[in-house]
């Protein structure tokens, strides 16, 4: 095993740099070659055991990602970018084994030949990648701009097709930043993107020009908030429009009278995050200050902080174990290295092997991990006690182990035990 211990010099701390950079494109290759074959190989298993052809092939990706420490998407993104270097450019895989490419840049190259036909992409594979002088000093942008403007030039027909159905994959997103912020990203076409950028500038340039104090970029991010949520301005350069809110409140019996518990900030089909006890209040605050709606939902914990209820929030008891599942969750996905928003509502155990329905065999699944469990061969079991923290273990059709743990709510503390005389333990906090 490789190791530096900064006993080397300069020079050879930096060989040992590029060395290990050039290990880690070659285990890359590797990795492609193997999850082909063991596509191909589960493929014929499922075939064999009887599996409609329709469903050949689900759980595979479910499995490279587990193996490699991934989400369920990569590993799909992972075993479709092996299936392309592997069948259709060899040249590109010989440069990634070689480490004359990193996977990402491979990803890239795999990417921008997409709309390619197979002859096509086998000739930009081999004008880009087949000396691998070629690619000495070459950046990352450089490379994207060579792939594309001969994609463009060997059929622009399908690169305008291509551009035409980006437009279908227009989204939102959203995800932390630090310090209680968040990035929302709206991925659109150009047009439309450069459209609603420069209303943004025109509205807050206007706004300065007439005496707001706040920046410009304080104001684009507030006119944004204000357009699509509708809420009243404050104009209080020192905080954001105060907008709708639901708290979940994770509280014990001894918070109950003014304690300073975290709060989990959360929506639909969004990731919570926890925030202190002191930003909950003032998003609360400033909310009701507003005159805009604010919820509250109690999560009960007790003095270890393990979950233990809920308020019901007016549903009917079904919702309210899906709420409390994927609260405890924070709202990710309950599969390993998986960090989805929670989609479905699953049986640990399933329900027509006589899982019961209810918090302990209960898990929140994004869609592609509850669909890839489906696959014969997997199975998963409860591994935790009611005083810990939900465990999960996932066994795969190979026979390979992974085990997940719920997060940690807020007030969590691991259990421990302490002896208190001859043969006498008592648990603490």
């Amino acid at each position: 095993m490789l190791a530096s211990d900064g006993a080397g010099s300069t020079a050879e701390l930096v060989d040992l740099i590029a060395a290990l950079e050039q290990l880690k494109s070659a285990a890359c290759a590797v990795q492609a070659q193997a999850a082909v074959d063991f596509d191909a190989q589960r493929r014929a298993e499922q075939a064999r055991a009887g599996v409609p052809a329709a469903r050949q092939g689900r759980g595979i990706a479910a499995e490279i990602a587990l193996a490699r420490r991934e989400s369920p998407h990569r590993g799909q993104s992972l075993l479709g970018l092996a299936k392309v270097l592997v069948a259709e450019m060899p040249h590109t895989l010989a440069r990634l084994r070689d480490g004359a490419l990193n996977e990402f840049r491979a990803t890239l190259l795999a990417r921008e030949t997409g709309c390619l036909s197979a002859e096509q992409r086998a000739f930009v594979d081999e004008e880009l990648c087949a000396d691998p002088q070629a690619l000495a000093g070459v950046g990352t942008r450089e490379l994207v701009t060579r792939v594309r403007r001969m994609a463009a030039e060997l059929d622009p027909a399908a690169v305008a097709r291509r551009a035409r159905r980006a437009e279908a994959d227009r989204n939102v997103t959203v995800r932390p930043a630090p310090d209680t912020m968040a990035y929302l990203t709206g991925l659109m076409p150009v047009a439309q993107a450069v459209s609603v950028y420069a209303a943004l500038v025109k509205e807050a340039d206007a706004r300065r020009a007439a005496g707001d104090p706040r920046s410009k970029g304080q104001l684009m991010a507030d006119l944004l908030v204000l357009k699509v949520t509708g809420v009243t301005d404050s104009g209080d350069a020192e905080h954001a429009p105060a907008v709708p809110v639901t708290i979940n409140l994770t509280m014990s019996d001894e918070s109950l009278a003014g304690g300073h518990a975290p709060a989990v900030l959360s929506g639909d089909g969004v990731q919570g995050e926890v925030i202190p006890a002191e930003v909950a209040r003032q998003l609360a605050a400033r909310a009701l200050d507003a005159r805009a709606v604010v919820w509250f939902r109690r999560l009960y914990r007790n003095h270890l902080g393990r979950m233990v209820a809920m308020s019901s929030k007016q549903r009917l008891f079904s919702d309210g174990l899906a709420d409390l599942l994927a609260l405890q969750g924070l709202g990710i996905c309950a599969s390993p290295y998986c960090d989805a928003p929670i989609r479905h509502t699953d049986h640990i155990t399933p329900a027509d092997e006589d899982g019961a329905t209810d918090l302990a065999n209960g898990q929140g699944l994004c869609e592609a991990c509850n669909h890839a469990k489906q696959a014969p061969g997997w199975r998963q079991q409860v591994v935790s006690s009611p005083r810990e923290r939900a465990a999960v273990e996932t066994v795969t059709p190979t026979g390979h182990h992974y085990l997940a743990t719920a997060p940690a709510p807020p007030g969590w503390r691991e259990p421990r035990f302490v002896k208190v005389g001859p043969g006498r333990y008592e648990l603490i906090a």
